[in-house]
C-alpha cells in the first residue's frame, strides 16, 4: 500500500512542475508582458536633445521644457502639435508608423528636431 501511495505522490509532483514549466513560458504570462515603449527629449537652451532621436514603432516620446521661456512642439508635416509649454511643461505624441517626422518650435522657428521611427 505504501508503494502505490510514493508513486502517486511522485506523479502528482512531476505534473505540477509539468504544468508550472508550461504556464510559465505562455504568451498570457507576466514573465512575456512588455511595457510599453517610451522616451524623452529635453528642450533646453533652445535646442532639442536629442536633435535626432530613434524610436521603434509605438513608442511614446515626451518632451519637457527645462527652459526658462516657453517653447512648442509642431510637426512639419502637421502630424502632431503641443500647445504652448511654460518651465516643467510635457507634451507627449505616439508614434504609430515607420518614417522620420522633423519638427520645430513655432515660437523660434530656428529650434529643430527629428524623431525616425522605425
Amino acid at each position: 500500500m505504501m508503494r502505490k501511495s510514493v508513486c502517486i505522490v511522485g506523479l502528482l509532483a512531476t505534473v505540477m512542475v509539468a504544468t508550472l514549466l508550461l504556464s510559465a513560458g505562455s504568451p498570457g504570462s507576466s514573465a512575456n508582458t512588455a511595457e510599453p515603449a517610451s522616451a524623452e527629449v529635453k528642450v533646453d537652451n533652445f535646442s532639442f536633445g536629442p536633435a535626432t532621436l530613434t524610436v521603434a514603432v509605438g513608442t511614446t516620446v515626451t518632451w519637457t521644457n527645462r527652459d526658462d521661456i516657453p517653447h512648442t512642439i509642431v510637426s512639419t508635416d502637421k502630424v502632431f502639435k503641443s500647445k504652448v509649454l511654460d518651465t516643467d511643461e510635457k507634451f507627449s505624441f505616439t508614434f504609430s508608423k515607420a518614417g522620420t517626422y522633423p519638427y520645430f518650435c513655432s515660437i523660434h522657428p530656428k529650434m529643430t528636431g527629428s524623431v525616425v521611427v522605425q
